[in-house]
C-alpha cells in the first residue's frame, strides 16, 4: 500500500509540474468579466482614447474587478477561448491600473524603475493572479504568446501609448473573441496613423517589427498583411517600419 501511495505522490507530482491537473478549489465556471466591460465602456471612447483622469475617481472599482481575476485563475475547465480572454482582459486592466497607480503621467515608459529597482514597467511584479506574481512581460510572453500562439492578440493587448491598436470599449469574451480579435485586426492594419500602405509600399507599425516571427507562421509578413488590408500590396513592395509614439492614450 505504501508503494502505491509514494508512487501515486509521485505522479501527481509531475503531472502539477507540467500543469495538467487542476486545483481541488479552482472554478469549472469561467469568471464574467461585465465589472470590466461597464468601465470600459464609461472610460474608453470608440476611438480607443482613455479618461485616465476620471477612472482615477472610480479605481476602487477597477481594483475590485482585479481582485476578482487574482482569485479567479484560469485552469483546464476552462475552454481555450475562455482562458484566452481572460489573459487580454488582465493585461489591459492590469495596464490601466499601472498608469492609475502614477497618474498623471505623459507616458507608461516613464514608470519604469521606479517599482523594486527593475528595468521597465513592463518588468513589475505588481500582479497577483492565483496567488503568483506576474509582470505584464510574463502575460504577454510566457502565457498569451506561448501558449496561444495567436498573433491577432497584438492588436488586442494595449500599451497605453498613442501607437497602440486601440483599448477596444468592450470586454474579451470566450463566446466572440474571434470576431473581437478579427475587428481590432482590421481596424489597426487599417488605420493610417498606425500603418501608411500602398501597393508597392508599406510603412507599417513597430509590432510588425517586434513581433514579426508571430506573424509569419503561416506564411509571409505581407500576406500577413493582405488578408486584412483594404489596400493589397504587392509581394515585392519595399516595407518599413513607423517610429514608435509611446504618449498617453488619454484624452
Amino acid at each position: 500500500m505504501k508503494k502505491h501511495f509514494f508512487l501515486w505522490l509521485l505522479v501527481m507530482g509531475v503531472l502539477t509540474s507540467c500543469g495538467f491537473t487542476t486545483p481541488l478549489n479552482a472554478q469549472s465556471k469561467p469568471v464574467s468579466h461585465a465589472a470590466w466591460d461597464q468601465q470600459l465602456k464609461k472610460y474608453v471612447a470608440a476611438n480607443g482614447r482613455v479618461n485616465y483622469k476620471a477612472w482615477k475617481q472610480d479605481r476602487a472599482a477597477l481594483q475590485s474587478y482585479l481582485k476578482l481575476l487574482g482569485d479567479n485563475a484560469p485552469n483546464n475547465k476552462w475552454s481555450r477561448v475562455d482562458q484566452l480572454a481572460y489573459w487580454i482582459n488582465a493585461y489591459n486592466a492590469f495596464t490601466v491600473e499601472r498608469i492609475l497607480m502614477d497618474y498623471p503621467v505623459k507616458s507608461i515608459k516613464d514608470l519604469g524603475g521606479k517599482v523594486t529597482f527593475v528595468n521597465t514597467v513592463w518588468d513589475q511584479k505588481f500582479i497577483k493572479i492565483g496567488g503568483k506574481m506576474y509582470d505584464l512581460n510574463n502575460i504577454e510572453h510566457n502565457i498569451l504568446r506561448k501558449k496561444f500562439e495567436e498573433p491577432r492578440i497584438h492588436f488586442a493587448i494595449v500599451c497605453a501609448s498613442e501607437s497602440c491598436p486601440r483599448l477596444r470599449n468592450e470586454a474579451y469574451v470566450g463566446s466572440r473573441i474571434n470576431a473581437q480579435l478579427e475587428e481590432q485586426t482590421v481596424q489597426f492594419i487599417n488605420d493610417s496613423t498606425k500603418n501608411k500602405i500602398s501597393a508597392n509600399q508599406a510603412e507599417l507599425s513597430e509590432i510588425f517589427n517586434w513581433f514579426g516571427g508571430d506573424f509569419k507562421k503561416k506564411g509571409t509578413l505581407l500576406q500577413f498583411i493582405n488578408k486584412y488590408s483594404r489596400t493589397k500590396v504587392n509581394p515585392s513592395a519595399k516595407i518599413s517600419f513607423m517610429n514608435y509614439d509611446w504618449a498617453l492614450n488619454g484624452i
